[in-house]
């Protein structure tokens, strides 16, 4: 695997790591759903760049390349491949928004915790 690509699935583990204990020891939802999405993200771009040689340059454009890169794969599935848009809605609540609405559900992140470690699983088992 490219060393780029290493790099990235490590960042990945890393914020997954962080999303469970800012849950967990801090109870910092709308934190722990934004490092839920980064670890998603990471994964996405470790992928990336083991079968591009680049990386995606915006959010929207790893989303795009993740899923044109994993089409007609069975082992990603609409979940997943729905996964990194929805949960960088819990990146935006995190970083942009304020007030009574702006708060991440527990159930939402503990979901998105699930649904970024079943991800990254994924992402390394399509590595070589």
């Amino acid at each position: 695997m490219k060393p780029e690509a290493v790099e990235h699935l490590d960042r990945a583990g890393e914020y997954l790591v962080k999303a469970r204990n800012l849950l967990d020891v801090l109870h910092y939802n709308d934190d722990a759903g934004r490092a839920a999405y980064l670890a998603a993200l990471h994964a996405a771009q470790a992928l990336i760049f083991e079968r591009t040689g680049q990386l995606a340059s915006s959010h929207g454009g790893v989303n795009s390349q993740f899923n044109l890169l994993t089409r007609g794969d069975p082992r990603v599935d609409s979940e997943l491949r729905r996964f990194l848009p929805h949960a960088y809605d819990l990146k935006a609540v995190a970083d942009y928004e304020a007030g009574p609405g702006a708060v991440v559900p527990l159930e939402r992140v503990e979901a998105a915790i699930m649904t970024a470690r079943r991800f990254i699983e994924v992402v390394s088992a399509l590595l070589p």
